[in-house]
């Protein structure tokens, strides 16, 4: 079956699954592979939970016409969510970067959505499976779109651009994250440029922090820019305030005082790009204030909660040294009598990892914190004063047998280590 065979289908049955536990009446479901799973023997349990059509690429014993052999799933979703971004007549929004991509894309579509029919990226979906399930779920009512791009090797944003083919694009920043992956730093802005490179060659338009003069000289062949920081762009800010939430004041094109729900001074860039979209599309400024004060993040990313009568800054989703080095120094400003940090170890790092962990010991020894606990991976391989647990449930057993009443406490590392698990009872 051709694609336009299957787009037809497709808009019959606009609901794609790749998991029978997440299936819906009527969907359609990809019988995606894996290394350690096999979606073609799902396919007729797919079917018989109420599946429309199952797409698979391994022959099956049943004659049931729902079935639609194909020669690769996977690369059968990317290009039917590549085949229904061509009817897409609309700005289509790429968001990647080392750090603040997933906040950036948060108050971003937030923003849009406050004046404009938006779908973005759920979650975390940034990757080779997620990016094409979101694509197919933009509807053909859709004003603007706003896809987020992960990446840990080159030539991955390339690839994700031939489908997803954006007309607008903002890299956050890059910084030192997948190093493994990337082979370094300079691999870091080849790669996240990638987006830049489909700009360039498709009369695209990027929005850019001009305080990274990396960034400018990145950006140097794309047709259109927007400028925007701290002191040069359409729209310029500055911090008024980061404890506990960051304030900021806006001027240029427009200005606003935005208190937001947001932890650190590192999210300025973030915030500044999100006024800068709106503006730049026309979603009045109203709207744009309302939208960015009233949110608040969420799945352990700068979120702050409540905990036991103490106050905790979980930001447990990804750590990188870049990252780590901005959430410790901002932990360091905000003002407590009892400040508790819960490092995890970093990821992906490579040749460069005991390197970067030490350099995150010494940091922390020049500042000053009540507690400082350690917790997995190359932490166990250097020299230092504090204490050390190999896994998070460790450290949490420790922490709830402290009893803390009004402490301050920053808990943050790689997904892998599961930080989170800490604050489990």
């Amino acid at each position: 079956m051709d694609i336009a065979a299957l787009y037809r289908i497709y808009l019959q049955h606009p609901h794609v699954a790749t998991d029978t536990r997440k299936l819906t009446r009527g969907s359609l479901f990809f019988a995606l592979k894996g290394s350690n799973f096999n979606g073609n023997q799902f396919a007729k349990q797919a079917l018989e939970m109420g599946a429309a059509y199952a797409i698979i690429d391994e022959p099956i014993d049943n004659s049931d016409s729902r079935l639609i052999q194909v020669n690769n799933v996977l690369e059968t979703l990317q290009q039917l969510a590549g085949f229904h971004r061509k009817q897409l007549k609309i700005p289509v929004l790429a968001i990647t970067g080392s750090n603040g991509k997933t906040t950036t894309k948060e108050l971003v579509s937030t923003v849009l959505s406050s004046h404009f029919r938006t779908y973005t990226t759920v979650g975390n979906l940034n990757n080779h499976i997620g990016i094409p399930l979101t694509l197919l779920s933009i509807g053909l009512d859709a004003e603007m779109a706003v896809i987020e791009m992960g990446a840990n090797h080159q030539q991955e944003i390339a690839g994700y651009c031939t489908y997803v083919e954006p007309t607008h694009g903002i890299i956050t920043n890059c910084g030192k994250a997948h190093l493994e992956g990337f082979g370094g730093i300079a691999g870091v802005r080849k790669g996240k440029g990638e987006l830049y490179d489909f700009l360039s060659g498709h009369d695209g338009t990027a929005f850019v922090y001009s305080d990274y003069d990396y960034l400018q000289q990145m950006s140097l062949s794309i047709p259109h820019i927007v400028w925007y920081g701290s002191n040069r762009g359409l729209i310029q800010g500055k911090e008024i305030s980061s404890t506990p939430f960051l304030t900021i004041q806006t001027t240029g094109a427009l200005e606003l005082k935005l208190t937001t729900q947001l932890v650190g001074s590192y999210n300025l860039p973030n915030v500044l790009c999100a006024v800068t979209v709106g503006h730049f599309f026309g979603v009045p400024p109203e709207k744009i204030q309302q939208a960015i004060e009233n949110y608040a993040p969420t799945n352990s990313r700068s979120q702050w909660m409540n905990w036991h009568g103490n106050q905790v800054i979980l930001d447990a989703y990804n750590a990188n040294p870049s990252s780590m080095k901005l959430a410790i120094e901002n932990f360091s400003r905000q003002p407590g009598q009892q400040k508790i940090l819960l490092l995890g170890a970093m990821k992906e790092l490579g040749e460069d990892s005991w390197e970067e962990h030490r350099g995150l010991v010494e940091l922390i020894q020049s500042l000053h914190f009540n507690e400082v606990i350690l917790v997995g991976g190359d932490f166990r391989l250097i020299q230092h004063p504090f204490r050390y647990f190999e896994h998070s449930a460790d450290a949490g057993k420790w922490l709830r047998e402290q009893h803390l009443q009004d402490a301050l406490l920053l808990v943050k590392g790689s997904r892998s280590m599961q930080m989170e698990k800490v604050l489990e009872d």
